[in-house]
């Protein structure tokens, strides 16, 4: 029987900063200490920081704080004491799910102490330094540490074949592995209680098609062609509901353009939804998940979707779409409002063939995360194990 491990896992993000990386932070400590060893969170310092509420230690260590909408907070991990503080707490691994200020600090901490090291890869981080970074030297300097975080690491993990382009383009040249996320909802069947509530709320009239999106309100993840294929729609004189979950930082210019785009009575904007049981009701009460994005390099609102029955509409060739057969167990479109649109025309008033792909799609591509980390962590020993012959130790 293998050694129960002691996991740092290192995340820049957690709660209260919701995003796919802090979920899945929380996902791996939730199960790493459920079943199989010890898990610590470490992540920056966060003044509306709510840790009482884990059954799990979270070390925090120095953060700058940024006011904004999505309340992230930098991590600033420079004094000999927190490197310190993570040597005294015994790893056996640290994972780190991103190649910014944890990873920087998990970097730190080796050089005082060999520790097996793990890097998983979930963003592209090029769309973020090319639109937010000002100038060429500010965006060679932040490439060149992203750079150097990565190949840091004793291990890159990545969540999808196509996510590699992106490490690529960082500069990063190294072998990789490919180890997906999983989805914390379970299988299920929503009920007829559960999606009635649901459209009573939001005055849906039955039979009425019902789209979603759930995510960051981010223009980068393609939001607008969501739009624009809703108002072709609408033009075409096509009844439907666009629900819209979630917030972020373009969410006001979001509803400025749902305006403009004339098709304000279609869509229910929800805000931020916590209640994870909640989320599934909308999945539930949803015919298709449109989800056009390009930039994400897996997708977990895919798996929630397909946990509940609910096919997605993707863009062909991207990370989000990886293992989807277009018509069996999703939909493809190209990258344009017009194909979006042209689809979705096609199969709306289908109701038997979404719902058959929906059930192919509950069937085929949902993974628990249960199965998720049982991977990761059977991985962890063979990195170790790899890490102690190439250091003699």
């Amino acid at each position: 029987m293998k050694n129960k491990l002691k996991v740092g896992i290192g995340t820049d993000a957690f709660p209260p900063t919701t995003d796919g990386i802090s979920n899945v932070a929380q996902n791996y400590a939730d199960q790493i200490n459920r079943q199989h060893g010890e898990a610590v969170i470490i992540t920056p310092k966060n003044p509306n920081q709510l840790d009482y509420k884990y059954d799990y230690q979270i070390f925090r260590y120095k953060s700058l704080w940024i006011p904004s909408k999505e309340g992230y907070s930098v991590g600033w991990p420079f004094k000999d004491e927190l490197h310190q503080a993570i040597i005294d707490m015994n790893f056996d691994i640290l994972h780190s799910h991103a190649p910014l200020a944890t990873s920087y600090y998990f970097r730190r901490v080796t050089e005082k102490k060999k520790i097996p090291v793990v890097l998983t890869y979930h963003t592209k981080y090029e769309y973020d330094i090319d639109k937010r970074v000002p100038t060429k030297p500010a965006k060679d300097f932040a490439y060149h540490f992203l750079c150097n975080n990565i190949n840091a690491a004793d291990e890159v993990w990545v969540t999808s074949k196509g996510t590699v382009d992106s490490l690529r383009k960082i500069g990063y040249k190294g072998d990789y592995i490919v180890m997906p996320n999983g989805c914390d909802l379970p299988i299920t069947d929503v009920s007829e209680s559960d999606t009635a509530m649901i459209k009573r709320k939001h005055n849906i009239p039955e039979n009425t098609p019902v789209f979603l999106y759930c995510g960051r309100m981010i223009w980068y993840k393609n939001i607008q062609l969501i739009l624009d294929a809703c108002a072709k729609l609408k033009n075409e004189g096509k009844d439907f509901k666009l629900i819209m979950l979630g917030f972020g930082a373009d969410e006001n210019a979001i509803k400025r353009y749902i305006v403009k785009a004339g098709i304000r009575n279609n869509v229910i904007w929800t805000g931020q939804i916590l209640d994870r049981q909640e989320i599934q009701g909308y999945y539930g009460i949803s015919d298709i998940l449109l989800f056009p994005s390009v930039f994400d390099t897996n997708g977990l609102v895919v798996r929630e979707a397909a946990a509940c029955a609910t096919p997605s509409l993707l863009i062909r060739s991207s990370c989000a779409a990886e293992g989807i057969t277009d018509g069996e167990t999703g939909f493809l479109c190209m990258e344009s409002a017009h194909s979006i649109a042209s689809i979705l025309s096609k199969i709306m008033d289908n109701k038997e063939l979404i719902k058959r792909v929906g059930k192919k799609a509950q069937s085929d591509i949902y993974i628990s995360w249960d199965d998720a980390v049982k991977k990761a962590y059977d991985r962890y020993h063979i990195v170790i194990d790899n890490f102690k012959t190439k250091n003699n130790i």
